[in-house]
């Protein structure tokens, strides 16, 4: 039971981070642009998806 309360949570939590980075995006574009550096939202997300691919039976 405990197993599937973490697997649903890790798996919202990625879902929550993949949408963060699409909407982030206009912002990453323009830091881009302006100062060279993107923030790097694509860590969180692979380290998210690693969490819950492990988590996976």
């Amino acid at each position: 039971m405990i197993e599937r309360v973490y697997r649903s949570s890790v798996f919202a939590l990625y879902q929550m981070t993949i949408a963060l980075g699409i909407l982030a995006m206009p912002f990453a574009l323009a830091a881009q642009r302006t100062a060279g550096r993107a923030p790097p939202i694509h860590r969180a997300v692979e380290r998210l998806e690693r969490t819950y691919e492990d988590a996976k039976p």
